[in-house]
């Protein structure tokens, strides 16, 4: 038996950061400086979206999730509130976070549309998914965040380390809830191609604000992270398509890195409370 941990991360985000902070690269940059401002309203969304789920549950169904769901939901109210800090940094520096409104429009679609529970947590599941593969690429790949100050890595790692600990949470609730494997597979590709543009809108949008649009190495930077020999193109697509097998579950992934990576920093993220899974 695992446990999912919630845990305080005690690393300073009230001194500013460099404009281009991830190793000099300004491309490497504005797609991290992205994701993060995908992150505190995608956040709210699972948060919300498990919560859903576990009121739908049976009574004798229930008792098995809420404790793993409550930890679920601690982890993902500290990753929004660390990256609401860090966002506010950058957005001091120039950029503008489009995603978060993007994030609210599909939001209040589905409360229109009254989404079953289960179109919730389904979506959820699929994006905990990318999120995972992309913790499980930042350790296989450090070049990833190479020459970044040590606190923004050591952001970036807590943060993975958790996505990879909770991947499953919200994939066992929505098979629990009799979600379908036909639903789950088509619920992963609109997501993933949601996921996709957005990430590349607000990429693109903060290189526009950060004028580094023009620059040749700009390119270059982008060529390297995304299609490199080790680039997240090639080294996720196996990753990403595994999802849509037959039989896929998210603990046949390898989540010692990020296990490893949290027992080696116990010190920097202390944990608040566990629960066993």
């Amino acid at each position: 038996m695992t446990e999912l941990v919630v845990r305080r991360l005690l690393v300073d985000l009230d001194q500013p950061v460099g404009r281009h902070w991830n190793g000099g690269d300004a491309f490497r940059t504005a797609f991290f400086d992205a994701l993060s401002f995908s992150f505190p309203g995608g956040e709210q969304f699972f948060i919300d979206a498990v919560k859903r789920g576990v009121l739908q549950l049976g009574p004798e169904q229930r008792p098995r999730f809420e404790a793993e769901v409550r930890a679920f939901v601690g982890q993902e109210a500290t990753h929004r509130r660390i990256h609401q800090r860090f966002n506010a940094l950058r957005e001091g520096q120039g950029l503008v976070n489009h995603w978060a409104g993007w994030i609210e429009r599909r939001r209040r679609k589905l409360e229109a549309l009254g989404a079953d529970a289960r179109a919730w947590v389904g979506a959820t599941a699929a994006t905990e998914h990318l999120t995972a593969i992309l913790a499980d690429y930042l350790f296989a790949h450090p070049q990833a965040l190479a020459g970044a100050e040590a606190r923004l890595v050591d952001l970036w790692l807590w943060h993975a380390s958790e996505e990879s600990e909770h991947r499953g949470t919200a994939f066992d609730l929505y098979l629990a809830l009799g979600g379908s494997e036909r639903w789950r597979r088509r619920l992963f590709f609109v997501v993933s191609f949601h996921f996709g543009v957005d990430l590349m809108r607000q990429t693109l949008a903060n290189l526009w604000r950060d004028g580094s649009w023009w620059r040749a190495s700009t390119w270059l930077g982008a060529l390297r992270l995304l299609f490199g020999r080790a680039g997240l193109v090639p080294a996720l697509a196996k990753p990403w398509w595994r999802y849509t097998a037959a039989g896929f579950h998210p603990s046949q992934a390898d989540g010692a890195p990020a296990q490893r990576w949290l027992a080696e920093h116990a010190a920097l993220a202390p944990p608040v409370v566990a629960t066993p899974r």
